[in-house]
């Protein structure tokens, strides 16, 4: 694993990265400028979805004459997060995605980014999960099937493949293993069934994995060195994305929707090895590097080939990530909390 020039310098402060996740590329601009109307982002209290809104209000600002809304729809749990997103100048909706009244209460509007969905406490409770994963992109496409829309999926709807075979493409029999990744392909399902019965067009999105300084792979295994606790080599290798690239490709992906779906891998195009991550930040935080497990030659991956040809390279190479996440962590920048369970091979969450 390269290591970078230490002279870099990273975010100094939650409001700063922000402020670069949220950047947009002229790409994103003109991408924008294309789809004409209003944008909805539903389930945009995630991780990513705040983000995610606010590079799009930057990108309509930057190339419309004004006037165009970003519409934030979730259930804002976390009151300070829809506070947030709202002084960004984006109007923020409270929606139970999961009530067919709520969701046909819902303004139609021409763009549509779907990034709803459950993962975590699936194992406890298979039925929300696949209600949020399969019931709900069901009433959202019926009731938006005039809409562009982008929905996130995961690669975790392909099957594990041997880790020098460059990773699975999009032209790849989906093969999910577990529940949760089983509800992912009925996302999926649901909005190729609307394009197919209403002619919507559709950009289905499967994504592994997005990373910034308070969550994601590199956050995981850093964190563990950091604690002095093991890391586990059952998934002994991954694919990672910066976040600002992964929501800049995603809002692009609005220009590219189309009947029957357009498919994409949304990742980052390096395999990087999990041994050499642990052990690269070992080195960096003087700490021993204990492991679990042993690496198999099979692993989750993404062949991106596709993402490199229709757009602009990610602009986040891994050593800079690896360096800015061992700066965030050595500063004792805050983190989500919410590990990424990238080691788990059976598809349990």
């Amino acid at each position: 694993m390269p290591v970078h020039a230490t002279n870099l310098v990273g975010p100094q402060s939650v409001q700063e990265l922000d402020e670069q996740l949220s950047e947009p590329r002229p790409e994103t601009i003109s991408a924008l400028a294309s789809c004409s109307g209003d944008l909805m982002i539903l389930g945009a209290g995630g991780k990513m979805g705040p983000t995610l809104a606010r590079m799009a209000k930057r990108a309509l600002d930057a190339g419309s004459d004004g006037g165009r809304r970003v519409l934030a729809v979730s259930r804002w749990t976390s009151t300070d997060a829809e506070r947030e997103v709202r002084a960004a100048g984006i109007d923020t909706i409270r929606c139970d995605l999961l009530s067919s009244e709520a969701v046909h209460a819902l303004p139609r509007v021409p763009n549509v980014i779907f990034m709803a969905g459950q993962k975590f406490g699936t194992t406890a409770s298979p039925a929300v999960t696949w209600g949020m994963n399969t019931l709900v992109p069901a009433l959202c496409a019926e009731h938006l099937r005039e809409s562009r829309i982008v929905a996130f999926s995961t690669g975790n709807v392909y099957p594990l493949t041997p880790a020098e075979a460059g990773g699975s493409r999009e032209s790849d029999t989906p093969a999910p293993v577990g529940e949760y990744a089983a509800s992912c392909l009925g996302r999926e399902r649901m909005f190729e069934l609307a394009s197919q019965r209403h002619g919507t067009r559709v950009a289905i999105i499967r994504l592994n994995y997005a990373t910034e300084l308070r969550y994601g792979v590199l956050v995981d295994i850093a964190a563990r060195v950091m604690r002095g606790e093991s890391v586990s080599l059952a998934m002994g290798y991954v694919n990672v994305i910066w976040q600002r690239d992964a929501n800049r490709i995603a809002l692009e992906s609005l220009d590219r929707t189309a009947s029957p779906p357009y498919l994409l891998n949304l990742t980052g195009a390096e395999r990087l090895s999990v041994r050499e991550i642990a052990t690269w930040f070992g080195q960096r935080f003087d700490k021993p590097v204990a492991f679990t497990e042993r690496e198999t030659p099979d692993a989750l991956l993404s062949n991106t080939a596709r993402m490199r040809a229709d757009f602009a390279p990610p602009e986040m190479p891994a050593a800079t990530m690896l360096e800015l996440t061992a700066q965030w962590l050595e500063r004792g920048g805050p983190l989500l909390g919410k590990p990424t369970r990238f080691e788990a091979r059976d598809g349990r969450f």
